[in-house]
């Protein structure tokens, strides 16, 4: 008798306990009455983020990688507004502190469509303060767009729930960006005049200056200072440079004859994947971060992923492009490499040339305004493959037509086996430009390779 009743008991206590951590469990399961994310497409966010590379384009201040920031709070907040009815996902808002957002009422329906909408529309208004008066109507009218959509097929209530929950998730978002003092409104002033470069290193080597043709000031000198989403303090550091020398026998010399050679060499093939990959020029194109965006958009249209998958692409794209933006200006503003052009007029070929252009002001043998090491395109090239190859699988061929309609250059589309070989030809693209040496773009995709892997590492899924 006794037995039995202890056996009630224990029977009592698992049942409380069971009731106890289903009320404590997070708030990202999803209500029985709730559409879940996945039964509906990717047509949202990639309408969005089509958006998106045309204002990146003719958006001041935000060229990278101010915009890879962008695209990391962005991508955040679109995927907090529907991870509520994405059950094989979880909430990130525990892993940054400092984020505080709103919980939805899972008693409630909701239409995840809408709040993602109200979420991007909120979230372009907020760092798009500056755009053109067209930009600014073109995001209300795709805003507008969606919400005529989604109110005739939910009705007033729930698409009124659900657009003011996407809208206060983007707003949360926003707040937690605006704590961050170097990142947050940097855009505002991209070349900063209390940062003097230095030109000469403990060693007495030459260090990088504002380089010939045009002499501009340091874009984004105190990056380094960014807060980032994966990558921790000890990943922010490049491996050092080769050390800098004159002598012929050096790898430094080696590494900038080869640069000289290649350029000098120049053919059609190598011009060509060269000027493809360039996206250097402000109002041309958009800039290298927003390149990975363009192909993320390529391989959502074409592979016609589920909007979950999408919403959780989107976020690790832009978390990866941002994490490896802070590594590589971070490094480059400690290591303040010299340009190849500057070495190589001074050490071997005076008058040597780039061959970056710029179609729209005429300025020819361009070179980018900071220091050479490491590559900024390498790094995005690196990160932005690698999260792709995880999403969709490295074996996906695509086709590039990123440049269909360019009549300054050859335009032709080039089409690519892997995701992770136009990452690497994205890379060592730099070389035959002239503007990198080997040793950037190595360390560049090994950088951009680690921003993807600490971001996937975090718990993103159950």
């Amino acid at each position: 008798m006794k037995s039995h009743s202890f056996s009630k008991i224990v029977l009592l206590l698992v049942v409380m306990v069971a009731v106890w951590a289903t009320s404590c469990k997070e708030e990202s399961l999803v209500s029985p009455d709730a559409q879940l994310v996945e039964s509906y497409d990717a047509t949202l966010p990639l309408s969005w983020n089509t958006l998106f590379l045309e204002i990146d384009r003719y958006s001041p201040g935000y060229r990278p990688p101010a915009a890879a920031r962008l695209l990391a709070y962005t991508g955040l907040a679109a995927y907090e507004s529907a991870v509520p009815g994405m059950p094989e996902y979880n909430t990130l808002r525990y892993q940054f502190q400092g984020l505080n957002l709103p919980v939805a009422d899972l008693a409630k329906e909701y239409h995840w469509p809408a709040s993602i909408n109200a979420t991007y529309a909120t979230m372009f208004r907020l760092f798009y303060p500056h755009v053109s008066a067209q930009h600014k109507a073109k995001i209300t009218a795709l805003e507008n767009q969606f919400n005529k959509e989604y109110r005739a097929s939910v009705g007033e209530e729930v698409f009124t729930r659900s657009q003011e929950f996407g809208a206060a998730v983007a707003e949360s978002v926003y707040a937690f960006s605006a704590t961050d003092t170097p990142g947050h409104e940097a855009y505002l002033n991209p070349r900063p005049a209390s940062y003097i470069p230095p030109a000469v290193g403990p060693n007495g080597e030459k260090l990088w200056q504002p380089t010939f043709p045009d002499y501009t000031a340091a874009l984004f000198p105190y990056w380094g200072g960014v807060r980032t989403f994966g990558m921790n303090s000890t990943d922010l550091l490049a491996q050092p440079p080769i050390p800098y020398s004159e002598d012929a026998s050096s790898l430094f010399y080696q590494q900038a004859n080869e640069v000289r050679t290649i350029v000098n060499l120049n053919n059609f093939t190598t011009q060509w994947v060269a000027e493809f990959w360039s996206d250097d020029i402000f109002e041309l194109t958009f800039e290298p971060a927003a390149r990975q965006i363009a192909i993320a958009n390529i391989l959502v249209d074409q592979e016609d992923i589920r909007l979950d998958v999408a919403l959780e692409l989107y976020a690790k794209m832009g978390m990866a492009l941002c994490d490896v933006g802070v590594a590589v200006w971070n490094s480059k503003y400690i290591y303040n490499v010299i340009r190849p052009i500057e070495y190589v007029r001074t050490v071997m070929e005076p008058g040597w040339n780039t061959a970056l252009n710029n179609p729209l002001n005429n300025v020819q043998s361009m070179t980018p305004e900071f220091p050479a090491y490491p590559s900024g395109h390498s790094g995005f090239g690196g990160a932005g493959s690698s999260v792709m190859a995880e999403i969709f699988g490295n074996n996906t061929t695509y086709t590039d037509v990123c440049h269909n309609g360019r009549i300054e250059f050859n335009s032709t589309p080039r089409t690519y086996n892997t995701i992770m070989e136009a990452g690497v030809e994205n890379a060592y693209s730099r070389l035959p430009l002239g503007v990198h040496f080997r040793m950037d773009c190595d360390e560049g995709l090994r950088l951009g390779y680690l921003a993807s892997k600490r971001v996937s590492e975090l718990p993103w899924h159950n």
